[in-house]
């Protein structure tokens, strides 16, 4: 037979294998893959993204999948794909071990997703994720569209949502919860391993408690109310930040601190009750004056408690009827509510206090107790002192008047009163030395001595004690002596006339002769 073979069609023989070799290993989805992989891969590889994953590490992708790798395949692993499809397809797990207890999981792609949905499953140690059409498994579009939004939901809700199993491992988290994790443990952080690693309250109250994080920099603590639900797929849980909360708490404790010790330096006695009737704050003070135990202020005593134990200590006028006491208790409270509670209790040890009721923001009602007992005590002695002297002037036969340095009678006695026929104290209104000169010039003979005992009361000058004669209309004769007190004070007393008049006086006017 005739050798046709010769070297130029060796030749073309070689380059044909070779180009076959090479578009072979160009269309090969990846370098390691295996025939399963290949099966794997399988689709319509030129709208759908599909990506293999040995544990984490890529093995394997799509020609659809290569716009999302780009020139990066080295590098790429399961967290790139999560970084950039965790937005668009909310629910994607933290790594794909967890897909192995979950089973396979559909995604639904949000609005701005390139593909409906994004389908997930593990598959003989293989991970694998598909981006596709939702028509591609005959989902119906409402019941896709709800699913969609829902996902979107929680996905992309403003605060951490998770899901944990019962051996303490997370398997699902939303954005808030990458982005909280991010923050405090950085992107080499173990996304199994949950950032709150106590929720035994949650999950055996059924209700919110609040617990912190720390930051590791700072050391600073971040406050949520953590809440969980049992589901089947695990423990769904939430965390709300109430940072704002704790710190308003912090200010408003602070406040009160501050309050409490500008309190402290006070002398009165403050009470705060709140809304509900409970002492919310009291100062040192209120312990010495009420000589309430410390401790039993401490317990936040309802304002009923606090006043049966004052009455009980007897810090309190003694209740004339203690079947009314109650309804007493209770008109004291809306009084000090309204602001009209004012009183002066005289204790039976002697002490008086001043006692008043005032209005609080938000329904509180704060009472005040002074010891006004010193203030009491001078005053009743002074008052005591006046009508002391007042009734020695009563008893003088001197007819006597004092005026202020603004002019006004101040004081008068009995005798000054029949002499003149007038009673000061009768009148509201302030007698003035103009009008009592008045009634001086009405019941007396024409003398310019009044014309100077005005000027006297009302000069700051030449204030030597004078006298002068003066006679009534009825014919009585008497002395008008004018003298200086103290604080610009003038004194201006009446007499009958006698032959010796005293000596240290000038005279100053005289009767004309009979």
């Amino acid at each position: 037979m005739q050798n046709f073979i010769t070297p130029e069609w060796l030749a073309l023989a070689a380059l044909c294998a070779a180009t076959a070799a090479a578009a072979v290993w160009w269309l090969s989805p990846a370098p390691t893959a295996s025939g399963m992989e290949r099966e794997l891969l399988s689709g319509d590889t030129n709208t759908e993204a599909v990506f293999l994953f040995d544990d984490t590490r890529l093995i394997g992708w799509s020609s659809g999948a290569g716009k999302l790798i780009g020139s990066k395949a080295d590098k790429f692993n399961w967290s790139a794909l999560r970084d950039q499809l965790a937005r668009s397809y909310p629910g994607l797990p933290q790594s794909p071990a967890m897909l192995k207890d979950l089973g396979p999981l559909t995604l639904s792609g949000t609005a701005a997703a390139e593909s409906d949905e994004a389908h997930c499953e593990w598959i003989d140690g293989i991970t694998r994720v598909q981006l596709r059409r939702r028509n591609a498994v005959g989902k119906d579009s409402a019941d896709g569209q709800e699913l969609t939004t829902l996902r979107a939901a929680v996905h992309q809700a403003p605060y951490p949502v998770w899901l944990q199993s019962d051996d303490g491992q997370v398997t699902w988290t939303n954005l808030a919860y990458d982005d909280l994790s991010l923050k405090l443990r950085g992107r080499n952080a173990d996304l199994g391993e949950p950032m709150f690693d106590n929720l035994e309250e949650p999950m055996t109250s059924g209700r919110a408690e609040r617990i912190p994080l720390q930051q590791p920099e700072t050391g600073k603590k971040l406050w949520y109310n953590l809440s969980a639900t049992e589901t089947e797929a695990g423990w769904l849980c939430r965390a709300v930040d109430v940072n704002a909360v704790v710190d308003a708490e912090i200010a408003q404790r602070n406040f009160v601190q501050t309050l409490a010790k500008t309190f402290a330096q006070l002398s009165i006695g403050l009470a705060i009750f709140d809304r509900n009737r409970q002492l919310v704050l009291f100062n040192p003070v209120l312990i010495d004056l009420t000589a309430l135990p410390a401790n039993f202020l401490s317990s936040r005593p309802n304002l009923l408690s606090f006043f049966d134990r004052l009455r009980d200590q007897r810090m309190m006028p003694e209740p004339k009827n203690y079947s009314s006491w109650r309804h007493q208790m209770a008109e004291l409270v809306e009084a000090a509510s309204e602001g009209r509670y004012q009183e002066t209790w005289t204790l039976p040890s002697g002490s008086v206090y001043s006692v008043s009721g005032r209005p609080h923001p938000d329904g509180a009602v704060a009472f005040l107790f002074e010891d006004i007992t010193a203030e009491i005590t001078l005053t009743r002695q002074f008052r005591s002192e006046i009508e002391m002297g007042q009734s020695v002037l009563d008893q003088m036969d001197e007819a006597v008047a004092v005026f202020s340095n603004d002019g006004t009678l101040t004081v008068s006695n009995s005798a000054y009163h029949a002499m003149w026929r007038m009673d000061p104290d009768a009148s509201f209104a302030k007698v003035a030395i103009s009008d009592t000169a008045k009634v001086w010039q009405d019941m007396c003979d024409p003398t310019p001595a009044w014309g100077d005992v005005q000027e006297f009361v009302a000069g700051r000058e030449n204030r030597d004690p004078w006298w002068a004669e003066v006679r009534l209309r009825d014919g009585t004769e008497l002395s008008c002596k004018v003298t200086p007190v103290p604080n610009g004070s003038t004194m201006v007393s009446f007499r009958p006339l006698a032959p010796t008049i005293m000596p240290e006086a000038q005279k100053k006017f005289a009767l004309p002769s009979a």
